[in-house]
């Protein structure tokens, strides 16, 4: 499992995760119901924390202490979403003229191989000539 997924595992119950991030378990609910934070259920309806949802309640925490209102953050959030998802677009974009570059350098080899071979052909052919 690699570490996105480790930090996405739900591992902890409301009362542990309001614990790790500082502020009340209703906190927490009225954050859900503001889409905030989406803990994952379990079949029992019971709320589940990831290491992640720690992680942006803290920042949430962070943000309202520095006097920014919950539409702040929620506009906040999905600004750094967005940023997030752009990166990943661009680091696949490098990734992508990487292997383009790779190819043309490889098609541009065969290209002056193939050259030679025929000036060599060529030479040879000559050479034959009375």
């Amino acid at each position: 499992m690699n570490d996105r997924n480790d930090r996405n595992r739900p591992l902890y119950m409301i009362s542990v995760a309001a614990q790790l991030a500082g502020v009340h378990p209703q906190t927490l609910r009225t954050y859900e119901q503001k889409g905030l934070v989406t803990p994952q259920r379990t079949s029992g309806n019971t709320r589940m924390y990831s290491q992640a949802d720690i992680e942006r309640l803290e920042l949430i925490n962070e943000l309202t202490g520095e006097g920014i209102n919950l539409a702040g953050v929620i506009r906040i959030l999905d600004l750094q979403g967005r940023l997030d998802e752009r990166d990943t677009e661009l680091d696949d974009l490098h990734k992508r003229v990487r292997r383009l570059a790779d190819r043309v350098h490889e098609l541009e080899t065969r290209e002056s191989v193939n050259s030679l071979v025929r000036a060599s052909d060529i030479t040879t052919a000559l050479r034959r000539l009375p």
